[in-house]
């Protein structure tokens, strides 16, 4: 690798460049702490973004919460999609911070002593 593309790669992760990383949740969650979250590197220009999508189908009331890199325009919206029969009320917000849109450090522990104390209890007689 010559120094000029070694220079190139350095100045692109430059935390004033826009190397932004943000959580991206693998499958929407039904809850915050659900939503497992994965660090990826944004394209240049985007946002990291947590949206809630709240709707029911009859008497059951589901919301999802999802987290990726997004285009500035969708930052700040809110409206309705409709996916799998359900008609969805979501709200975007958006951050532009490396890691900002994660649940933190106090969720994250939370939700890791819930999954310890379930597997315990499905360990006891």
């Amino acid at each position: 690798m010559s120094r000029l593309e070694l220079l190139i790669g350095l100045l692109c992760c430059f935390p004033l460049a826009a190397c932004l990383r943000c959580y991206s949740c693998v499958f929407p969650a039904i809850s915050p702490l659900d939503c497992l979250e994965f660090p990826l590197e944004c394209p240049a220009g985007q946002r990291c973004l947590s949206s809630e999508a709240s709707g029911h189908q009859g008497p059951i009331y589901l919301t999802i919460y999802e987290k990726s890199c997004a285009n500035p325009s969708q930052c700040g919206r809110s409206g309705q999609k409709y996916s799998a029969g359900v008609v969805f009320n979501y709200t975007n917000d958006c951050c532009d911070t490396d890691l900002c849109n994660g649940a933190g450090p106090a969720a994250a522990a939370l939700a890791w002593g819930v999954w310890l104390l379930a597997a315990v209890a499905l360990l006891l007689p």
